[in-house]
C-alpha cells in the first residue's frame, strides 16, 4: 500500500530539514560560520527552502551545533550491549541527561525559536517539524525486545517513553516540578520501568487476542 501524500511530504520535510543541519554542521566544522545562502548551496537546496525550514540563520547554527552533541545509538549500544529494553532505555536517558545538562542554554533557546514560530504562524502546519532525534534512540533501544511486544504495543511505547526523555522532560522536571538533578533522573528510571512493564503487559493480551 501506498503512503498517504502527506506523510511522504512530511519525511521529505525531515530529510531536507536534516540535510540543512548536517550541511551546517559541516562548515560550523571547518571553522566558518556561514550564512543561509551557503548553508543552503551546501545542502544542495535553494535560499528559499532554506529559509521555509529556518528563517533566522542564528536558529540554524544553534540546531546544528547541538546535534554534534547527541548521543549515537551506534556508540551507545555495541555487539555486546545488554538486550534488556530497560537497561538499554536507562542508557539512553542517561546519555540524553547529560548532554541536556551541557547544553541548557541553548536548548531552551532552540526550544523558544520553535514556539516562537508556532505563535506567530497561527498553526503547526505551517511549521516545518522539529527534528525528532530522541525516536531513534528510543528505537534502537527497544529494537533486541520487538518480539516481547504487538506492533500497535510497541508504537505506543515507544510515543509514551517520547514524553519521560528530552528536552521537554527536563523542562517539566526543573521549572514546573521544581526537581533537582538526582530526584528528576529517579522520577524518569521509574517512569519508564513503568512504561516498559505496562507495555508487557498490553504486548501479552494483544498476543492472546492475535
Amino acid at each position: 500500500m501506498a503512503e498517504p501524500a502527506t506523510k511522504t511530504r512530511e519525511k521529505q520535510k525531515q530529510r531536507t530539514r536534516k540535510d540543512l543541519l548536517q550541511a551546517a554542521s559541516r562548515l560550523m566544522k571547518q571553522g566558518e560560520k556561514p550564512g543561509l545562502e551557503e548553508v543552503a548551496a551546501e545542502a544542495m537546496v535553494s535560499r528559499a527552502t532554506a529559509y521555509r525550514h529556518f528563517p533566522r540563520i542564528d536558529a540554524l547554527l544553534l540546531e546544528a551545533s547541538l546535534d554534534v552533541d547527541t548521543p549515537d545509538a551506534n556508540t551507545l549500544f555495541s555487539a555486546r550491549a545488554s538486550a534488556d529494553p530497560v537497561a538499554r532505555l536507562l542508557r539512553v536517558d542517561a546519555a540524553l541527561h547529560d548532554m541536556i545538562l551541557a547544553n541548557e542554554g541553548p536548548l531552551r533557546m532552540m526550544l523558544a525559536h520553535s514556539l516562537e514560530r508556532v505563535a506567530k504562524s497561527g498553526s503547526q502546519d505551517e511549521v516545518p517539524s522539529r527534528q525528532n532525534r530522541r525516536t531513534p534512540l528510543i528505537e534502537a533501544a527497544l529494537a533486541p525486545a520487538y518480539d516481547q511486544f504487538g506492533p500497535a504495543t510497541l508504537d505506543t511505547l515507544t510515543q509514551a517513553l517520547a514524553l519521560v526523555i528530552g528536552t521537554e522532560a527536563m523542562i517539566v522536571c526543573k521549572d514546573v516540578l521544581q526537581l533537582d538533578d538526582a530526584r528528576a533522573r529517579k522520577v524518569r528510571r521509574w517512569a519508564i520501568r513503568a512504561l516498559v512493564q505496562a507495555a508487557r503487559r498490553s504486548g501479552m493480551d494483544e498476543a492472546g487476542m492475535g
